[in-house]
């Protein structure tokens, strides 16, 4: 008789709870949140959901970084294929959210009720607008972007007799000119205009190609209505610009300085976010002296001009069992509150407008001035387009961007019509 009460008793307890990854129990009515394992950005989680858990014991929040792997995107793919997902992500690259809404693994969060009300606290329906699905809902919350800007070294420009960054490709091309040259007298250039990563990898190719395309065609897609776009004359204007400057040797090639900017070996660092400037901040040594400017554009673009926007967004996923909870737990999140906290915590910038004409914002950029030109930044930005190929179209760019740019096998005109025929075929085999 007490054999079958322990049973009985273990049975209640077994549909009462299930386990986390680590295997410890978990009541049902727990909501599980995963973040990236950025460490600032998980102290930024421990805070936030402390502090809903103290105020809302009847959906307590369990969170914990994004399980390792090759990466997230791979991780959560895997998740919603064997439906162990956790009930809410904060570390959604827009680039593969319709791969998940393809896989069935996401919330319509245009269902909620209040959806838009909360969206137009923070930004306006055009930016909203960027963010909506093929399908035309909305899966994903905007909640933090980091605009693709580059750094240049003050000093060395002025030494130089230059008195400001480059904002054209003519006036990046005659700092070159006066900024590449050798510093001790042996016969070999050891200063260069600029350092960019040259691994022929697709997701590399989003800090330099991409943010380069967006300026020179005013935040112009890749891919429109499933086709590419992007045999233009912005995409030959850039492959000819970095062929340009690979061909007159302004770009380091050695591998062997670990970061030739802040070595100053180079002038300027093209591919940098918010995220950046701690990070220089804390190696720097005391001489560096450097700004944030724009990416520049062909000469007769007009401005302002536009940057990729590397958003990191929030999803609910389709196993969540509580997702109305999830979902006030996001607004909790996103508030204006929480914003700050998220600067502060991270120095990266909440996707809210606007910023700096907030006085709620105004301390944390009065101490930390090198971020305004990022916030600044924030809404001329783009995102990538909403296609499940996107790492296969990026691809096809980097490897006729390498043929091109660096190796000088292709023209400028040839290697776009290539990565733009291959990107037709890829789309058409869907």
């Amino acid at each position: 008789m007490r054999l079958g009460w322990l049973i009985l008793i273990a049975v209640v307890l077994i549909a009462g709870c299930t386990t986390d990854r680590t295997g410890m129990p978990r009541a049902d009515d727990h909501l599980t949140y995963w973040t990236s394992t950025n460490p600032q950005e998980m102290a930024f989680a421990r805070l936030i959901v402390a502090e809903w858990n103290r105020q809302h014991p009847e959906a307590p929040i369990d969170w914990e970084p994004i399980p390792a792997g090759v990466s997230s995107e791979e991780v959560l793919l895997a998740a919603i294929a064997s439906r162990t997902t956790p009930d809410l992500c904060s570390n959604i690259w827009p680039g593969a959210l319709e791969q998940y809404i393809e896989a069935r693994g996401l919330v319509r969060l245009d269902d909620f009720s209040d959806f838009f009300s909360v969206m137009r606290r923070r930004m306006p329906d055009e930016m909203l607008s960027r963010f909506r699905s093929r399908d035309g809902h909305y899966y994903q919350v905007p909640w933090k972007t980091n605009p693709i800007m580059m750094l240049y070294n003050v000093r060395m420009f002025r030494e130089a007799g230059i008195d400001h960054p480059p904002r054209t490709y003519a006036e990046l091309l005659a700092a070159g000119a006066r900024l590449t040259r050798d510093r001790d007298g042996d016969g070999e250039i050891d200063q260069w205009l600029m350092g960019i990563d040259l691994q022929p990898v697709w997701y590399k190719r989003m800090f330099d190609f991409y943010p380069f395309y967006l300026a020179a065609s005013q935040g112009q897609p890749l891919i429109a209505d499933h086709r590419p776009v992007f045999e233009n004359r912005a995409a030959v204007e850039v492959f000819r610009l970095f062929r340009e400057l690979f061909r007159r040797g302004y770009v380091i090639r050695s591998m062997s300085y670990s970061d030739p900017f802040l070595l100053e070996r180079v002038a300027i660092k093209p591919n940098v976010g918010p995220w950046s400037i701690a990070d220089i901040e804390r190696k720097r040594p005391g001489q560096l002296e450097y700004d944030v400017a724009p990416i520049p554009r062909p000469d007769d673009v007009p401005g302002p001009s536009i940057t990729y926007g590397d958003y990191k967004n929030i999803v609910i996923f389709s196993t969540s069992r509580r997702p109305r909870a999830a979902w006030q737990f996001i607004t909790f999140m996103i508030s204006k509150r929480n914003d700050l906290r998220l600067l502060e915590m991270t120095e990266q910038l909440p996707i809210r407008q606007p910023l700096l004409a907030d006085p709620l914002f105004g301390g944390f950029f009065r101490r930390q001035p090198k971020l305004i030109p990022f916030a600044r930044q924030a809404f001329h930005t783009r995102g990538t387009d909403a296609v499940p190929e996107l790492k296969e179209i990026f691809d096809a760019i980097a490897q006729e961007f390498e043929a091109c740019a660096l190796l000088g096998l292709k023209s400028p005109e040839q290697a776009v019509h290539d990565a733009a025929r291959r990107s037709r075929l890829i789309l058409s085999l869907r």
